[in-house]
């Protein structure tokens, strides 16, 4: 198995335990951001290991995507609008998604968001089913006072739109 089908492999199990730790205790441990950039630049050494031309003008792009990613999640932070972890989800996955796939990915994002919002309108409305009140993130979900674990709709939003990018590609095509 080549190295940087092994890495981009990896980037969904982060994705993935991103939005189950905001789903359950409202935060995104740093580790899980960092772990994306530290891969992010393995998987740019793989590539280049493997003898693939990884040029600076395509990697630039997704240097510029996550800068961008970054400024634009410290702004809504700024705003109290999504949580720290939120922004550093957001700029990760955007630096591994690239500047081409950054609309469709705050498009996919957006609409998890609204989803996962819906979803949660609906939950609070009613009393939990006694089986999930003995669950404390369930509890969290469904109080009326707390906000949305947008990671989630991060992550989701990362996941539907990797098999199309360009990187997903090189990888899977060894």
């Amino acid at each position: 198995m080549q190295a940087s089908f092994l890495l981009v492999s990896l980037l969904p199990v982060l994705l993935i335990a991103a939005a189950i730790f905001d789903l359950t205790s409202f935060t995104i441990p740093n580790i899980l951001p960092g772990a994306m950039l530290v891969l992010f630049v393995a998987f740019l050494l793989a590539m280049a290991l493997s003898g693939h031309a990884v040029r600076w003008s395509e990697i630039s792009h997704h240097f510029l995507a996550g800068g961008a990613g970054l400024l634009f999640g410290m702004g809504l932070f700024a705003f109290g609008l999504v949580g720290g972890g939120d922004a550093k989800l957001f700029a990760m996955a955007s630096l591994w998604l690239g500047w081409d796939a950054m609309f469709e990915y705050m498009i996919f994002a957006s609409l998890a968001g609204g989803a996962l919002t819906f979803a949660l309108l609906a939950l609070r409305r009613f009393p939990l089913p006694p089986m999930l009140v003995k669950l404390p993130w369930m509890l969290r979900l469904a109080d009326p006072q707390s906000g949305v674990p947008y990671g989630v709709a991060l992550a989701a939003g990362a996941l539907a739109v990797l098999p199309g990018t360009e990187l997903f590609r090189l990888a899977m095509a060894g």
